[in-house]
């Protein structure tokens, strides 16, 4: 009987070892995460653009001849740079220039003609003064001196006439100057040729009104550029003139250029219905030269609204909704659902303000499936996250 219950017992024991190796090959592998550390350090709360903005240069003119005509001298390329009143176009005018010669010939003719009927006014007078003085001694008649005064008269009528005369001619040559000067376009001030639509010999023609046409030459000031972004209007209330801004271009992804909010457009643009926005406008603080920002560059802005420094954060993908986050505990890698109360925000970054201890472990792949609270799990460093933290 003793040795029936002895057999009894060592198979309940073979019977227990053997379902606990079952268990243990079988078990479901614990559930892989990806885990930060909480930090202190810098969080900003920013706003960006919703759609690509693009540098502009604070002076860009397309210009094209006033009058139409055939292109007769195109002394500037695409590219070039030019200095302000440097000659651009210069239309077919040799019909103006021949009547700008006449009108200055006649001009000098003119003032020819005025001296001489004014000198002849003078002579005249001359004579009117010595009849009176000859009528008082009774040498000359009063007929005399009623002829000479009257001469004297139509003459100097006569040189106010000849000077009149000779102002109108001058006149006449600016207005000939002025209709020269409009078949010939000049730079209003200095910058880069963009663009030259046009050939020597080609005819243009003005742009009729409410009608744009190609521009005969495109010339952009680039010493100074901003950049025009459209901001979403539930974020507009908050930026101010003056704000500091981080700019980033596709052309310079690693290099962010600090700058300051210039304008908020005081209306909104409703082209797309759903996604109204405002544009705003910045100014880089500095730009280097050799980095050749070129006005037409897309551009992305980040305004900064407000900033919080050596203060606890976490990554924010690690922020569930409600502001819950799942903590590792380092005991058995069992997974705890931890509310916290968080400051300020961004895309990267979220403040902590309470719920959380500095080295606090948390999961950062909060959004994969199957996380509850009380899970084991097995972690993994989230490098990407560390090098982000790692920035200010």
């Amino acid at each position: 009987m003793h040795m029936k219950k002895s057999k009894i017992i060592i198979l309940a024991i073979a019977v227990a070892i053997v379902a606990s190796l079952i268990w243990y090959f079988t078990r479901p592998n614990p559930l892989a995460v990806t885990v930060s550390t909480v930090e202190t350090g810098k969080v900003e709360s920013v706003v960006a653009n919703t759609r690509a903005g693009t540098i502009k240069a604070c002076r860009r003119a397309r210009l094209a001849p006033a009058t139409g005509g055939q292109i007769d001298k195109l002394p500037v390329t695409e590219g070039q740079k030019v200095e302000a009143q440097q000659v651009l176009v210069e239309m077919w005018n040799e019909d103006l220039q021949a009547q700008l010669l006449l009108a200055k010939q006649e001009a000098v003719a003119a003032k020819a003609r005025a001296k001489e009927t004014c000198v002849r006014a003078d002579v005249a007078q001359r004579e009117a003064n010595r009849q009176e003085k000859l009528a008082k001694q009774k040498l000359a008649s009063e007929e005399d001196v009623d002829r000479a005064a009257g001469n004297a008269q139509a003459t100097r009528a006569a040189c106010v006439a000849a000077n009149d005369s000779s102002k109108v001619a001058e006149a006449q040559i600016n207005v000939i100057q002025v209709a020269l000067n409009r078949t010939i376009l000049r730079a209003p001030f200095a910058g880069i040729i963009a663009e030259v639509n046009g050939e020597v010999g080609e005819f243009v023609t003005p742009s009729p009104v409410g009608i744009p046409t190609l521009p005969a030459v495109d010339l952009i000031d680039n010493t100074c550029i901003f950049v025009a972004a459209p901001i979403d209007e539930v974020d507009v209330p908050a930026i101010k003139p003056g704000m500091p801004t981080r700019i980033t271009l596709d052309a310079f992804k690693q290099h962010p250029f600090p700058g300051k909010v210039r304008r908020v457009a005081p209306y909104v643009q409703d082209i797309e219905t759903q996604a109204r926005t405002v544009d705003i406008e910045v100014d880089f603080d500095h730009v280097i030269g050799e980095q050749n920002l070129m006005p037409g560059y897309s551009a992305d802005v980040e305004i900064i609204l407000d900033v919080k420094t050596d203060t606890l954060r976490i990554p924010t993908e690690a922020v569930l909704e409600g502001n819950e986050v799942y903590v590792v505990n380092p005991d058995d890698n069992t997974l705890e659902k931890r509310k916290i109360t968080t400051g300020l925000s961004n895309w990267i970054h979220t403040e902590v303000l309470s719920g959380l201890a500095q080295n606090d472990t948390i999961v950062t792949s909060a959004l994969l499936e199957g996380l509850t609270d009380g899970l084991e799990v097995t972690v993994k460093k989230d490098t990407s996250k560390e090098s982000a933290s790692s920035k200010p």
